[in-house]
């Protein structure tokens, strides 16, 4: 709690009907508007010896404010931070994964601690592990007419603009793929201020049916969610982990049917894996990962990623589900791979296919980052020191609502064995598996994924876009495509 002076300021005065306390922390009175008669604000009271004996305490629930100990009771009960009752819709844990003790790795050591030799033996494993895949990703930069007047404002800033160009290429690729139409449900995860969705209620201008579903774990400043007037789009937002959301129960989707749309821009780590099971959820497709059947180890190589509809269908008929999926389409924009989880990561089953487990797993995300933390200009000779963790500026908005670190300040310090590109090329390969483990997952679920480029370097080094429509789409899909 801040520390107040015990009695105003000698010098200055307080506004008139302010609270007569100075804050000592921000150098200046309590702005707070008093009730007639009184000198202090309630907050500040409890110390004032007008209140006399009253004493105020911190609030249990959440000790950033307090109140009077003799109305706690009645506070308890209205208090903002009190447990408020769980929506339908909120299933502890149902986007989680198993949770698999005996694959924790006991000791974990942070990269830089880690023997050469060691290192070496993860790093070949790494590379025989992704020597199979297509790791020339297809460019897929695109652009929607709806962003053209924003786009050419001058009035932008770089930071504006380079968002601009990806929400722009976002939206080009969810058009490509047939999914805006009427009567669907786009579903935004990681929303923040919910500019991509507002982009995709423009685009599709007069669609009629059109709602909008915002996921978002925490409250969010400067939402765009009152720009939107339409009478055919509907905008709702859930303060809801995605790890505890099941589509199927929120009531617009449970009543209308909807196709489901899921898009997202920079969704970070853990929270792409979660969307991508909460999705799967919602086909009825779901389940855990410790009753599916292994994988063949037949990942040689990644042509399946490029194949015909035709050839999909004919080729991945074992664990796809019979019945159409209400998913239209995921259009997902990956980042932070850094941030990843192994319990919560969708992709287990095919880094098991491949002879590997946890332990890669961890160290593989810690070493993704090298991939982006910013080692580009670094001298060779200081890489044995404290890797720098700048990130490009234009995701600042996207993450955690402050500027976007690639390396979270636990970005290891890279060994000094390699060169900057060796680096750079070994985290790119950590982000390329990972990244086709979902896509398989989305494979064994009735899936159709692709991953490919959606922005320069320039604009964003996280710039994958993950992709993936249905092998047998819903018939409501159909009918508006």
């Amino acid at each position: 709690m801040a520390a107040f002076a015990a009695t105003p300021r000698s010098t200055g005065s307080p506004a008139e009907g302010r609270c007569g306390y100075y804050v000592a922390k921000k150098k200046r009175f309590c702005r707070m508007v008093v009730a007639a008669g009184k000198r202090f604000c309630g907050e500040h009271a409890g110390a004032a010896e007008e209140e006399n004996a009253r004493k105020r305490i911190l609030c249990p629930l959440d000790p950033k404010h307090t109140v009077y100990e003799d109305q706690l009771a009645k506070h308890l009960k209205k208090c903002n931070a009190r447990e408020k009752p769980k929506p339908d819709f909120f299933v502890e844990d149902i986007n989680a994964g198993l949770k698999d003790e005996t694959e924790t790795p006991e000791q974990l050591v942070p990269i830089s601690s880690l023997p050469e030799e060691q290192l070496g033996n993860l790093i070949t494993k790494l590379k025989k592990a992704s020597a199979g895949l297509n790791s020339t990703l297809k460019d897929q930069i695109l652009s929607h007419p709806a962003l053209h007047d924003a786009l050419t404002d001058p009035k932008n800033g770089d930071s504006a603009t380079k968002h601009l160009k990806q929400q722009a290429s976002i939206l080009g690729n969810i058009e490509k793929l047939k999914l805006l139409g009427p009567r669907r449900c786009f579903v935004e995860f990681g929303a923040g201020k919910g500019k991509l969705s507002h982009w995709v209620d423009i685009a599709l201008k007069d669609a009629e049916e059109v709602h909008f579903i915002l996921v978002e774990k925490v409250t969010t400043r400067f939402k765009v969610d009152g720009k939107h007037r339409k009478k055919n789009s509907v905008f709702e937002r859930l303060q809801i982990d995605i790890q505890h959301l099941c589509l199927n129960k929120i009531p617009v989707l449970s009543r209308e049917k909807l196709p489901v749309v899921g898009i997202g821009k920079h969704l970070c780590g853990v929270a792409t894996d979660l969307a991508l099971r909460c999705l799967v959820g919602a086909c009825g497709a779901r389940g855990e990962e410790g009753n599916e059947e292994p994988l063949a180890k037949r990942i040689k190589n990644d042509k399946t990623d490029r194949e015909t509809p035709a050839m999909a269908e004919e080729g991945s008929g074992r664990t796809a589900p019979e019945q159409r999926s209400p998913v239209a389409g995921i259009v997902i924009a990956l980042c932070c791979h850094h941030r990843c989880d192994w319990r919560h990561y969708v992709g287990r089953e095919y880094f098991r296919a491949l002879g590997l487990g946890a332990l890669e797993f961890h160290y593989f995300q810690r070493m993704s980052s090298w991939a982006t933390c910013g080692m580009r200009d670094a001298p060779v000779e200081a890489l044995g020191g404290t890797a720098r963790r700048e990130g490009p500026s234009a995701d600042s908005e996207e993450h955690d609502g402050g500027g976007h670190r690639v390396g979270d300040g636990r970005a290891e310090s890279p060994p000094g064995f390699l060169t900057v590109e060796e680096k750079k090329e070994v985290g790119r390969l950590c982000k390329l598996l990972i990244d086709h483990g979902r896509a398989e997952y989305l494979r064994r679920h009735g899936f159709r994924p692709a991953l490919q480029y959606y922005a320069e370097p320039c604009v964003s080094l996280e710039n994958v876009l993950l992709t993936a429509v249905p092998r047998r789409p819903c018939p409501a899909a159909e009918a508006t495509a």
